[in-house]
């Protein structure tokens, strides 16, 4: 079961510089497994730095993403925008401010610009999918 990104936050808060970068490593490492079959050209992420893998599940009502990619720490920041996403309505998704509901990890000032360069087109792609799938 993935965490919320309430709670997420409320540890992110509380610690500092190499614990961040630990706590987002753990994220990644506790996504649920994405299958190789899945990590296609048509589920990779344009515009990472590192390889970046997401894969709509669920419907309508329910929306589940698989996500993987090939460097940890990205791995903990596509964990962060799918804990922001996971098992929610698809409208809602497609309604989510999802780059709002990440501010309070404060990316762009913890990570490198080319970590966080893929981060937007992320969320434009999981926003696409709900948007699709909520209507039908």
């Amino acid at each position: 079961m993935m965490r919320s990104i309430d709670d997420i936050a409320e540890e992110y808060e509380f610690l500092e510089g190499d614990e961040r970068y630990r706590l987002l490593i753990e994220l990644g490492r506790d996504l649920e497994p994405m299958p190789d079959a899945l990590k296609t050209d048509a589920t990779l992420v344009r515009g990472c730095s590192a390889s970046v893998w997401v894969y709509p599940t669920g419907g309508a009502d329910s929306l589940h993403f698989l996500a993987d990619s090939n460097a940890a720490i990205t791995k903990g920041i596509v964990a962060l925008v799918i804990a922001a996403v996971q098992d929610q309505p698809a409208h809602a998704v497609a309604a989510l401010d999802i780059a709002a509901a990440l501010e309070p990890f404060d990316l762009r000032n913890q990570l490198s610009s080319n970590r966080t360069q893929g981060v937007p087109n992320m969320i434009a792609l999981v926003k696409e999918h709900a948007a699709r799938i909520a209507a039908g």
